[in-house]
């Protein structure tokens, strides 16, 4: 770890010097990319001296309870000793820490998609439950949310819906949202007050850029269509809903919420980008998805995550054992727990997985 890190001090310097000759300066394109990799290592760099004050601390402790004998000067020694190498035992964790790999898509907003699964209307009332459960937390979060498409039920259910989640770092905290969502509750439709099991996915994308990926506009198919309301009562008249097929995939896309052909357009591209980003991340990183579902998980759609109960007002993440009696909290936006413990057991795992290849 001192080797690598005594490399990265050494690039942060070079960096520094850099950035102050004027033909850095001159060259915009090379000044901006260079302050980004210098804000980057900054906080490392800041971090690793800090171990080394620790260690130099530490050291000059030693040396000064070696030939000492004054019992007061002695204490005050060894109270230094004990700082430092709490220090030093802290320190070197929290450099390890910020070590690890960056997952690349973590600055991204996202796309999220929420589908009624197994249960009928009861699911279709969770999976409105949930996408109220997001939009309270990234209201929290101070993140902008925009639904991109909603179909809905009479009763105020929602059969599948796509919306977009807009800020700093909004992947970092929702990519362990994906997978199977399942409630246990008593309907408001059941008479006899027995409880039922449903079940809803939830798909968190990270939002592509236009740079990322390549559409031929060959590989598309492009239907309109007049866009409907729960019980197919028709919206408006014209048809400005649309769905967008690719061809290569078979990916389809819908999108009516706007009354606009043209928006509805926009968006289901952007909902079609981020699905073909998805897919070719995943074709080309295999080794990070595999080392991933030793972690915490496939995040896949087919694999249940976490159950909520509300007779107990129990919420359990099944992928690290957590449980919490607290779901009332947790339906109103109160997610920060729950993702704060899925990243600690992400980062022990990848801490794990470091140790074991050294």
């Amino acid at each position: 770890m001192t080797d690598k890190l005594n490399a990265i001090r050494d690039r942060y310097n070079e960096i520094n010097i850099r950035l102050m000759q004027p033909e850095t300066v001159a060259d915009t394109s090379l000044y901006r990319e260079l302050m980004k990799e210098y804000s980057t290592l900054t906080p490392l760099v800041q971090k690793y001296n800090e171990y080394l004050a620790a260690e130099e601390a530490l050291e000059e402790a030693k040396e000064l309870m070696s030939g000492e004998n004054d019992r007061d000067f002695l204490e005050m020694v060894e109270e230094q000793y004990k700082t430092a190498n709490a220090d030093i035992a802290r320190l070197s964790e929290e450099l390890k820490i910020m070590l690890l790999p960056k997952d690349p898509n973590d600055n991204r907003s996202v796309i999220m998609e929420i589908r009624a699964g197994a249960g009928g209307e009861e699911a279709a009332l969770f999976a409105h439950s949930l996408m109220r459960m997001y939009s309270m937390y990234a209201d929290s979060k101070r993140w902008k949310i925009e639904i991109l498409n909603m179909n809905e039920t009479e009763l105020g259910g929602v059969k599948e819906v796509a919306f977009s989640v807009e800020g700093a770092g909004v992947y970092s905290r929702l990519k362990y949202e994906s997978g199977v969502h399942r409630v246990q509750r008593v309907p408001e439709t059941e008479s006899q007050g027995r409880i039922q099991t449903s079940t809803a996915t939830v798909a968190v994308l990270p939002e592509a850029e236009n740079a990322e990926i390549h559409i031929d506009d060959k590989d598309l198919k492009i239907d309109v269509f007049r866009a409907s309301g729960a019980g197919g009562q028709h919206i408006n008249k014209t048809e400005s809903a649309v769905r967008i097929t690719h061809l290569p995939t078979g990916l389809v896309v819908e999108c009516q919420d706007e009354r606009s052909q043209q928006k509805n357009r926009e968006r289901a591209m952007k909902v079609l980008c981020s699905r073909l980003l998805e897919k070719k991340q995943a074709e080309l990183d295999e080794a990070y998805a595999s080392k991933r579902r030793s972690q915490i998980g496939t995040g896949d759609r087919s694999e249940r995550i976490r159950t909520y109960n509300f007779p107990e007002n129990r919420l359990s993440d099944h992928r690290i054992g957590l449980t919490l009696y607290k779901l009332d909290s947790v339906m109103n936006g109160a997610l920060d727990e729950i993702i704060d413990a899925l990243t600690a057991a992400d980062r022990a795992a990848q801490l794990a997985g470091q140790a074991e290849s050294l």
